[in-house]
């Protein structure tokens, strides 16, 4: 285990039955991460975080965090925790102050410390106008920041959040995965989410499992590379025929599209300056070049829409 991990998973599984929810899971997290868990309802991203939080006993596995072994010592580990389940804990008849001073004292905060905490944690959250209203009466955006003030009250180490913007609309998304990334400077992250801009917003690191196994994993940086592929968009307004452009440096292949444009495929060499230059020899008038790309979201059906996993062995 890395010493700088804060959380330290190592073959985690949980059987219901005969059913493996979760099937030989393991990764680490370290502090200043926003890990994206990702993966289709019923995949086990939600029987994981019950996993890591402690609210469900693993048949077999080890989950250590900020170095203390969850098994073994559950509330140390637990104070190290903070959680946000997909629906917020909240109560609707208190007051936001008044519910976060509950919080602080389930979180044994010594109350001598609480009203600092109390203030960092609405501060953090952009909740300091909003104390003395009821929760009830404030909109579901300012509910799930109660959420999240809840999850980090104690100012724990790691941060966990199911579905954090699920039935908000765009604005409250924009304002939670901008507090979601303030976060992360400070906490390791984990953001269990099945909407895949919102990965690409907020994460350096992506996981998806499928059936309980994880079958991609990669920091972003890396994700961009699965993105990218080897092929290239092309548009003329004088366009040659197929063979011609096969006799372009580098074109493996080239394809018609029914909007007009042509697609180039290439193996090692990027046939974009050879197109160009053959473009203005042959007067083809060359108005479009781009690289095509990949989106997340072909990733994440290719991986979890067919019983062959490519990625898995990099997992």
């Amino acid at each position: 285990m890395s010493t700088q991990a804060l959380v330290h998973i190592e073959h985690l599984t949980r059987y219901y039955s005969l059913t493996c929810a979760v099937s030989d899971v393991s990764f680490d997290l370290a502090k200043g991460e926003v890990l994206g868990f990702l993966g289709p309802n019923g995949a086990g991203k939600t029987s994981t975080m019950q996993l890591i939080t402690g609210n469900l006993a693993p048949n077999a596995g080890q989950i250590c965090i900020a170095g203390i072994d969850l098994l073994d010592q559950p509330r140390q580990a637990k104070q190290a925790i903070g959680y946000l389940p997909e629906q917020p804990p909240v109560y609707r008849e208190l007051t936001v102050d008044e519910y976060l001073h509950y919080c602080a004292r389930l979180n044994r905060i010594p109350r001598g410390n609480i009203a600092v905490a109390l203030d960092t944690a609405k501060d953090r959250c952009g909740l300091g106008d909003v104390g003395r209203r009821l929760i009830g009466n404030l909109s579901k955006g300012y509910q799930q920041r109660v959420g999240i003030a809840q999850a980090i009250i104690h100012n724990p180490a790691v941060v966990i959040l199911d579905e954090p913007t699920v039935g908000l609309d765009p604005i409250q998304i924009r304002e939670i995965r901008a507090l979601i990334c303030e976060l992360g400077r400070d906490h390791g992250i984990i953001l269990s989410t099945h909407i895949l801009p919102e990965v690409q917003a907020t994460c350096n690191r992506v996981q998806i499992i499928h059936h309980g196994k994880l079958v991609f994993t990669d920091s972003t940086a890396g994700m961009e590379q699965h993105l990218n592929t080897n092929s290239l968009l092309v548009a003329f307004n004088n366009p040659p025929d197929i063979g011609s452009l096969l006799q372009v440096n580098g074109v493996d292949n080239a394809e018609q599209l029914a909007d007009g444009r042509i697609r180039i495929h290439y193996s090692d060499t990027d046939p974009a300056e050879a197109l160009a230059e053959q473009s203005v020899t042959h007067h083809w008038r060359l108005h479009e070049l781009a690289p095509e790309r990949r989106t997340l979201e072909q990733i994440f059906i290719e991986l979890t829409c067919s019983d062959t996993h490519p990625h898995e062995d990099a997992a």
